[in-house]
């Protein structure tokens, strides 16, 4: 009878050591893979942050406001549960389930005379926006003073999504260098569309333009929202940020709503809880099954930090109920 030599002994003792190694790897590390790359889970309840009732505990202006939406399906309100729950309705007026913490915070509760159009197109890039601009909006009466809500640019990203060679308003793959002259024309035309916007109300108006979010949560990396892989996607959507915040810096009535910021934390990393963005008060995924657009509770964030910029600016409409429109200059705040 054979007896096994320490030799063969050790062997078998290796091999039975590698594989409960691979099987605590897989224990481990198929659920760890799961619950922080996979899993994105939507929450419940509110989103955002929160807003003072103080401000709207009485009435800015008694004068004729236009509250104005323009732009993509962000403004548009593709993802949300329904069209009340858009963030351009949720400013104009609180749904009926509106949350017990944002009801009596809307712009109708502060703005009686309050009348609203919104002309944003879902799919929409910036081309499409100065066209819209140019030739759907017509002046406004010349008592009306003008609230206007814009987000633009995010599908000129975007779009198509890798399925075709980069182009200007579809840019998705393009290297830093191919998409310049695209971010110099998307720079000039977002100053003509704010000032065509701004033309079209003769009494003022003053205008909330939102910058672009990233669903990657600013790691960059497209596979994780399933998207084929876009070296210099991160640094052509900075450029992007910065052409918005440089615009609106030329204007004095044009105010930068940070969406970007906001959303850091609610993408594809949403739950991995060593990165910087991490929101240890609410770890979940704010974006739509297209991934393009917020989800539900995303869009009750975008409402919050929209009507947050509202409200930090609303000395704009108090001023409007001690003086009379200069309808020959226009006011620009």
């Amino acid at each position: 009878m054979k007896t096994r030599t320490p030799l063969t002994k050790t062997a078998s003792d290796i091999r039975r050591r590698l594989l409960f190694m691979v099987g605590v790897i897989v224990i481990l590390g198929v659920p760890a893979y799961l619950e922080f790359k996979l899993r994105r889970p939507v929450g419940e309840g509110p989103a955002g942050p929160q807003i003072a009732m103080e401000p709207f505990q009485s009435v800015w202006t008694q004068r004729r406001v236009h509250l104005l939406g323009v732009g993509d399906s962000v403004t548009r309100g593709l993802g949300a549960k329904s069209n009340l729950h858009s963030y351009f309705e949720r400013l104009k007026q609180n749904p009926k389930d509106e949350w017990p913490d944002m009801q009596g915070k809307h712009l109708s509760a502060v703005l009686p005379n309050l009348t609203a159009t919104n002309v944003a197109v879902s799919g929409s890039t910036s081309i499409d926006h100065q066209r819209v601009i140019e030739t759907e909006i017509e002046p406004f009466e010349e008592d009306v003073f003008g609230l206007v809500v814009m987000t633009t640019g995010g599908n000129d990203l975007i779009h198509s999504y890798g399925r075709r060679p980069p182009e200007e308003g579809a840019m998705y793959g393009a290297t830093l260098e191919k998409a310049q002259p695209w971010i110099e024309s998307f720079e000039r035309r977002l100053g003509g569309m704010l000032q065509s916007i701004s033309d079209r109300f003769s009494a003022g108006c003053v205008i909330f333009l939102g910058d672009i979010y990233d669903p990657t949560d600013g790691v960059g990396d497209a596979p994780s929202i399933f998207l084929p892989d876009w070296p210099d996607g991160l640094a052509i959507h900075a450029e992007y940020n910065r052409v918005i915040r440089r615009v609106a810096n030329q204007f004095g009535h044009v105010h930068v709503v940070p969406l970007h910021e906001t959303f850091l934390g609610h993408g594809s990393h949403c739950r991995q809880f060593w990165r910087s963005t991490y929101d240890w008060d609410d770890p979940t995924y704010w974006f739509y099954t297209n991934i393009e657009d917020p989800n539900d509770r995303g869009y009750d964030a975008i409402r919050r930090v929209f009507l947050q910029a509202i409200v930090d600016q609303r000395q704009a409409f108090v001023s409007l109920s001690d003086r009379e429109p200069d309808l020959s200059l226009g006011i620009n705040f």
